[in-house]
Formats: structure tokens, sequence, C-alpha cells
């Protein structure tokens, strides 16, 4: 028993994938696979900044009409950003980071390169994936930081359906007509990953999953200094798996309604809400069977004890067990991850 949720746990740790085998622990299988443009809807966003800066005069995007006559200070040239001007009619003229939706069939990372190109002129590599945006299979985004590998950044002349021109930006991005301020706090959080990473690099895993689905690295330390795992035991032990539903309910839930779905049918007193939920990495393959473009997200967690200096939360049945973590390495690997919340942060 110990030896397979340990390798699966080191995987899933180190940000990589681990079959999911299409088995799913106390909730009922949709109906059918995630299905880009039907049942699901994936977006990506990319933030670049300008890590080759010359001396010489660097482009500037042509005034529109709304943009302030007299631009403020620009900041120093390492944070120089990556912004595009929209093309669409409903947001014509408006300022935002390179984004858009993933086309079925097509890798995430290929999506980010593709609308970084499509919108800037520029090629790109992804780096590491920023944070989760997320309202269910309905909407869910994802937000990398990248950096510029070639091409050249797109002007006026050649403006098209996908945008009007791009620009390397160091002043404020309020000092420009944004079509929405909710780039903003994406760009504070990819300027502190940039000085200080707060998760290693974490990168979508090519590996196929037919639904949208969670495995839960559900962790409890004790106030010992012992640390246990919840593992399903049906077949091999493992981690839970829990699929996301397509029910009304399930997609105002978002991605924690499955999880909490899971810690109320095995915990006797299950919180109200899940803890915090940290991305540890997830996986995704194309062009799956049947044309499924299902994720699995390998999330972390941690519940805690009844009272102070108790053990792990009492199992309703034997579906689950607690897994007492005996390796040192692997035990300080996931408080390490627990405490300093070294996670791709989610948000609802």
């Amino acid at each position: 028993m110990a030896e397979a949720p340990a390798a699966e746990l080191h995987a899933v740790l180190s940000g990589g994938a681990w079959d999911v085998a299409e088995r799913y622990d106390c909730c009922p299988r949709p109906a059918g696979p995630a299905r880009l443009r039907r049942n699901a809807c994936y977006v990506v966003l990319a933030v670049l900044f300008n890590e080759r800066v010359s001396a010489r005069r660097r482009h500037r995007p042509s005034r529109p009409p709304s943009l302030p006559a007299s631009l403020p200070p620009c900041l120093p040239p390492q944070d120089e950003v990556l912004l595009t001007q929209e093309a669409k009619p409903e947001c014509r003229g408006k300022w935002y980071l390179p984004a858009g939706r993933m086309e079925p069939g097509e890798s995430i990372a290929a999506a980010v390169r593709r609308e970084v190109r499509e919108e800037t002129g520029l090629e790109c590599e992804p780096l590491t994936l920023l944070a989760l945006e997320e309202r269910g299979p309905a909407w869910i985004r994802f937000v990398f930081l990248a950096r510029p590998t070639g091409g050249t950044l797109k002007t006026l002349q050649d403006a098209d359906a996908e945008s009007l021109q791009a620009t390397w930006w160091a002043g404020e991005p309020t000092a420009l007509p944004l079509r929405a301020p909710d780039i903003l706090p994406l760009l504070e959080l990819a300027a502190r990953y940039r000085r200080s990473p707060s998760h290693p690099a974490t990168l979508p895993q090519e590996l196929p999953c037919a639904l949208i689905c969670l495995r839960l690295l559900v962790a409890f330390a004790s106030d010992a200094g012992e640390l246990w795992v919840l593992l399903s035991t049906a077949g091999t032990p493992h981690l839970p798996v829990t699929a996301c539903g397509t029910a009304a309910s399930e997609l105002r839930g978002g991605l924690r309604a499955p999880v909490l779905r899971l810690l109320r049918d095995c915990l006797p007193r299950a919180p109200p809400s899940p803890a915090p939920l940290g991305l540890l990495g997830l996986q995704h393959r194309a062009g799956g069977a049947g044309g499924a473009d299902g994720i699995c997200f390998n999330v972390l967690l941690s519940v805690a004890a009844g009272s102070p200096g108790a053990g792990p939360p009492e199992l309703r049945g034997p579906a689950f067990c607690w897994w007492r973590v005996e390796e040192e390495g692997l035990k300080g690997r996931i408080v390490q991850r627990l405490r300093a919340a070294a996670v791709v942060p989610i948000y609802s």
C-alpha cells in the first residue's frame, strides 16, 4: 500500500502527471466528456515583460483619441509589459493583456503561443502558470507568465480582426483606457513572481483526461509533526479524484463544489466550505478520445483537527483511509508546500 501512493505523491508534488484511469470517487460521472465550445470554455492569458530593452527608441502605440495627451513617467525598463489594443467592436481601442479562447484540439501551451502571436506579432514561450481563474466548466482562464522569443511587434499598419496594435508599456496601465481592470491584480502577481517565485515553475503536462476533474492531495498535519494524506481505497490506494458535473448547482460552485461534495461524503464533520485550494499541476492532452478536452487539476488542501492535539478526522467508512507519511523526504515536501502556500492560486 505504501509504495503506490508514494510514487503518485512524488509525481504530483513535482508538477507532473498521473493517469486518472477514469476512476472517480464519491461523485456521479457526468453524461459525457468535456468538449470546448459545447460544455466547457478555456481561456488563456499571458503576461510578458520586455527582457531585451535597448537604448534605442522603443515602439510606442499610435495614440487613439481616448489616450491621455501626457503620459506618466516610465517605470524601469525591465517593467515594460506587453499590451495589445482591441479590435473587437464592443471594446475597440481599449487595451488588455494578450488573451483569448482555446480552440478544440489545441493544447494549452499552443493556445498561449497562438494568442500572443495573433494579437501582438511576437513569438513566446510559457514559463509558468501564475493563476487559475474559474467559474466551473463554463469558464476557466489560465494565466501564464511567458517570455518573448522572436517576432515583430504589431503596429497599426498590421491591424486586423485580432487586434489593432501592440506595445511594450512602461507606464501605469491605468493611464491607458483598459478593456477591464481585472488585469491589474494579474500584473501585480506577475511582478511579484518575477522578484520572488512563490511556487515552482508549473506547466501543463500531457496526459489525457475525458472530464474536468480534480485529484486531491488532502493533508492533515498534527501538532506533533506527524502527517497523513487522504487516500481512496478503491482498487490500488490512490489520491481521490472527483469530477465536475454540468448541473446548474455545480457550475455555480465552480471547482470547489466537487471538493466540498467529496469532503462531505468522507468526513462526518466536513467543513461548510473547503479550505483554500492551491494548484500543484494540471494535465491535459489536446484531441483526446472522442474529441475530449478534459483537464485534471492536481490540487492541495489541508484539513484541521476537531480539537487541539487530536489526530486526523474520523472517516465515514472504508471507502477512504488516512495514510501516514513515513518517508521524511516526502513528508518534508508536502509540509513545505502547505506552510509556504507554494502553489498556484485558484480564484473562484
